[in-house]
């Protein structure tokens, strides 16, 4: 079975604004800024096929995700495709998975002068199902709240987000985990911390304190020239060579890579 990547997940606790103001100074295009029914606050940077989605907690809601305080800042889940929730569901439970009863929640959207509202049904994999951070599955009943060509073009030129890189100290137990979840239409890069220090070229980023995170992006199609330029402004260390730029983000143990 092939799992198809709808999203990936950056948390940012209660710092979502940080992390807008960075991600516009690299030249993305985020949606507007959207609240969840479930509590939590989000914005998108969306491409063909799917999105990043920055995501964080407002302060002073009336509601708290708790689920999002519970795990660390940076890369925290990877959302797979779901046709049918409650489906996915039952298959998930055949192939011995411990997953979550079906979650219905929405938000309101704003785009073209025009208002409505996003509809989703997720089916989360319960906590610690693995290590590296959240899985789940999202049904989305209104893909064109999501999909919007406006917001699919960057100014920085980026075109697509191809790799999730994970960072382990037990590779073959985490290999074993994942192909019992199937293959995926998106690289999932595994990585030991030896092979980290020569992917990263030394930057920061890792949490010492995990045996096993989602530590990078990677994007392609981008300028590499205006990227390096916003991790100047912003003082984020940074590393290019001939095929690729590296930007890391300190305070979300999570680095991007940008290739040509």
């Amino acid at each position: 079975m092939t799992q198809v990547v709808d999203h990936l997940v950056l948390n940012n606790h209660f710092d979502l604004a940080t992390a807008r103001e960075l991600f516009v100074a690299l030249g993305f295009t985020l949606t507007p800024e959207s609240h969840h029914t479930l509590g939590s606050s989000n914005q998108l940077i969306v491409f063909g096929d799917r999105y990043l989605e920055l995501i964080g907690v407002p302060r002073h809601g009336q509601r708290i995700r708790q689920e999002l305080l519970d795990s660390p800042p940076g890369i925290d889940g990877l959302v797979f495709r779901s046709e049918d929730a409650a489906q996915t569901e039952r298959q998930l439970r055949e192939q011995g998975f411990d997953a979550l009863p079906v979650q219905h929640f929405s938000r309101e959207v704003e785009a073209d002068g025009e208002r409505g509202e996003a509809r989703f049904s997720a089916v989360r994999l319960a906590p610690g199902s693995f290590t590296a951070g959240r899985v789940y599955f999202c049904q989305h009943h209104t893909p064109e709240w999501i999909w919007r060509a406006p917001w699919q073009r960057h100014e920085n030129g980026v075109s697509a987000m191809t790799t999730l890189t994970l960072v382990t100290d037990d590779i073959d137990s985490e290999r074993n985990e994942w192909q019992r979840l199937g293959s995926t239409n998106m690289t999932l890069q595994l990585l030991t911390r030896a092979d980290w220090h020569d992917f990263s070229a030394g930057l920061p980023g890792l949490d010492e304190t995990r045996r096993s995170q989602f530590a990078a992006i990677t994007f392609t199609g981008g300028e590499l020239s205006r990227l390096k330029q916003a991790a100047l402004r912003f003082r984020l260390p940074h590393y290019q060579d001939a095929e690729r730029l590296l930007i890391a983000l300190p305070a979300l143990h999570t680095l991007l890579e940008f290739r040509l």
